[in-house]
Parts: structure tokens; sequence; C-alpha cells
């Protein structure tokens, strides 16, 4: 699929976007100067847009990155325990600073998710089954352990409702004042871009990357820091998206190939457009009430999921 598809399907989306809501915008209010629907359009509409965006673009380019690194490619910030780690970086930035403001509670999430993601791939180093299921198997039973500390810290001081509030994705409270600090992903991405030659060369193991020169655990750092701090942002703005960073380098890579470099934007276009298209069917399915994004991507990813499993399965037996 070409880019100039992607990206018209992304502007089509977009209009759409903008004139699906519980309140009534219309075109031709807008060209009137209607002072209350370009209040709805600029306070809600085009913030709630831009977030969406933003956060596919982020969450598709996190988990090709880790999937490039990993050589695996079931692995995502879902899978690797990163949002999970930063869950709980959120809840002791609640515990030991009471009036913690988001920036304090990102700065906490992305010590932690990047922690917890070195622990990930430190486990993975000592793993000798290297089988592509058996991998993301052990980054799911670490975010369950640290899942279940979480909810016992939780319990433990009257937090439960306050951390479950990130647990499920939503973009209904995104309006112009509280979903800016998404923008910090924006320069990480182009970082990406930047490192995205290396990171092919760094996936392809420590050695073959001294061959050529190439420090690879300083490149293997700045994608796991770019990982971290980009999930941690997303979570603290939105809550927790699954299967994003999974299923769109896989989709990408089924008709672009594995070259990294060529397929970050076809991944950023696509991250964006799937978690769109995914708003947009949950904004309209029981309208004028609305289904958590967290939800939607949750059921439509699952079988995409499953549908790449079962072909996964049919090729090897093939």
């Amino acid at each position: 699929m070409r880019k100039r598809y992607l990206i018209i399907l992304l502007g089509l989306l977009s209009v759409i976007s903008v004139f699906i809501g519980a309140s009534d915008v219309t075109l031709s209010s807008i060209l009137n100067g209607d002072s209350q629907q370009l209040y709805i359009l600029f306070i809600s509409r085009i913030p709630r847009l831009l977030s969406v965006c933003v956060t596919g673009v982020g969450m598709g380019i996190c988990g090709l990155i880790m999937q490039q690194l990993t050589r695996n490619k079931f692995v995502s910030p879902t899978t690797a325990a990163t949002m999970d780690f930063a869950k709980l970086g959120m809840l002791i930035a609640m515990v030991f600073f009471a009036g913690a403001s988001l920036v304090h509670k990102m700065v906490f999430a992305f010590i932690c998710s990047l922690l917890g993601t070195f622990l990930f791939m430190g486990i993975m180093k000592q793993v000798k089954f290297r089988n592509s299921l058996f991998i993301p198997l052990i980054g799911m039973m670490l975010g369950n352990v640290v899942n279940s500390i979480t909810s016992f810290i939780a319990y433990q001081f009257d937090l439960v409702q306050n951390i479950s509030s990130w647990a499920q994705g939503d973009f209904t409270n995104i309006m112009k004042g509280n979903y800016e600090l998404l923008y910090l992903s924006i320069p990480l991405v182009f970082i990406a871009f930047l490192y995205a030659n290396k990171f092919t060369i760094a996936g392809m193991g420590e050695d073959f990357s001294a061959n050529l020169g190439l420090n690879h655990k300083w490149v293997v750092n700045v994608g796991l820091t770019i990982i971290a701090l980009i999930t941690s942002v997303i979570i603290i703005t939105v809550g927790s998206i699954p299967f994003i960073g999974l299923i769109v380098p896989n989709v990408v890579s089924m008709y672009l190939g594995d070259n990294l470099k060529r397929g970050l934007w076809h991944t950023a276009l696509m991250g964006a457009l799937f978690l769109l298209a995914c708003d947009v069917i949950g904004r309209i399915v029981i309208y004028p009430y609305e289904v958590s994004i967290g939800l939607t991507v949750g059921v439509i990813g699952s079988i995409i999921f499953l549908y790449m499993l079962m072909r996964r399965g049919s090729n090897a037996s093939a």
C-alpha cells in the first residue's frame, strides 16, 4: 500500500472524526462562524483528533523499534510489561507525592517503565529457548506480576479508583489544555527516524554490530529510552491502549517487508489510521454515547492478533 493512500484515508477519517460527537457540529455552521460550534471544534474535536493521531503514531513506532531490537514479531510495549511498569510508576508518584502534577507522574512512570523494559531485555537474554511466542509470554507473565503488585499497593492506600482510570484508554476527556504532554512524543519519533538504520543493525546482534563499528549497547539504550518515554506520556495522558504496537508493525511488514527505515513512515501512518478508525467506530456504535478506545482497540486488535497467529501457524506447517 502506497503512502499516499494511507494519507488520503487518514484525511478522510480525520474529517469524519471532527463531525462526530454528542454535540452537533456542521460544516455550514462553522463556515457561518457559529461561535458555539467553533468553540466545540477548537476546544474538544481538534485536540481529540490530534491526540488520537499522535498516540497511534507513537505506539506504532514503539512496537516497531521493540520488535526490531528483540528480533521478535510478537513483542511490544503491551507484551513486554512496559505499560505495566509505567502504571506502577504513576502509583508510586501518587503514594509518595499526593499532589503530584502530570509531569511528576510522567517522570516516575518513565523511570519505572525504562527499568522494567531493561529487566525484560535482561530476562530475554538469559532465555535459551527463543520461540517467537515464548518471549512475549514471559513479558505478559512479568506484566501480570507487576499488575498484582500495583493492585496490592493501590488497595493498601485506597487508590484503586485512581489507578483504574489509567487501565482503560479513553479519549473522552481530551480537551484543550490537558493533552499537550503528548507532543513530547513527536521529537522522539523524529529521533527514531534518525536512528532507523542503527536499530536495524543492532537488531542483527551484538557481534554483527561490533563488526560494523556500531556501539550496540548505546543504540539499544536509545531505542528503549524512546519506547519508555513515549509509553509513559501516552499512559499519563490517555491511558493504556493495547495491541497497537503489536499489530501495526506486523501488518506493515506483511506488505512492505522488514526494512525498518522504509517501514517507519508506513507504521506511523498505519498506527494513526488504525487508532482513528477504532475511535470513530467506538463513537458511532452506540451513538450518542461512546465505547472507550481501549475496549474498541482490544476487541478489533484481538481479532487481528488471532488471525496473525493462525497465519503464522499455517505458514510454519507449510
